[in-house]
């Protein structure tokens, strides 16, 4: 039996991250489904884990790779930008913080300075606002 899987998966792609968050999220989907009763979440759930089956049963490991490598990174800025929030939240009653007009770049300042003018580091340009 154990050889005979073996030689089965020999050639095959497996499991990597987005097949386990596809898992994952199928199975938080499913149990939303059977709690509220909602049938069109469920189909949804179910595709989503056929798609994790077929990925893993693949033999085109290329394509599979670079679904993966494609997931890897759009989750990597996801965190990204969950813990710029997460560090804004726990300095917000030091900090103010305000977006550049001209560029985006994100600028902090100390509470409590009054008017000021802030220079944007990255496009030099000004802006007046109260901390």
């Amino acid at each position: 039996m154990k050889q005979w899987l073996r030689q089965f998966m020999a050639g095959r792609y497996g499991v990597d991250q987005l097949s386990m968050a596809m898992a994952i999220c199928s199975m938080v989907l499913m149990l939303v489904s059977r709690v509220f009763r909602l049938r069109l979440l469920y189909w949804i759930a179910a595709a989503m884990l056929a798609a994790m089956v077929f990925r893993s049963y693949s033999r085109n490991t290329a394509k599979r790779y670079q679904e993966n490598q494609w997931f890897i990174g759009y989750f990597k800025q996801l965190r990204r930008w969950a813990a710029g929030l997460q560090n804004q939240w726990q300095e917000r009653k030091a900090y103010r913080f305000f977006k550049c007009p001209s560029c985006g770049q994100k600028l902090r300042v100390p509470k409590g300075k009054g008017k000021i003018c802030i220079t944007c580091p990255k496009c030099k340009t000004e802006l007046l606002r109260k901390t």
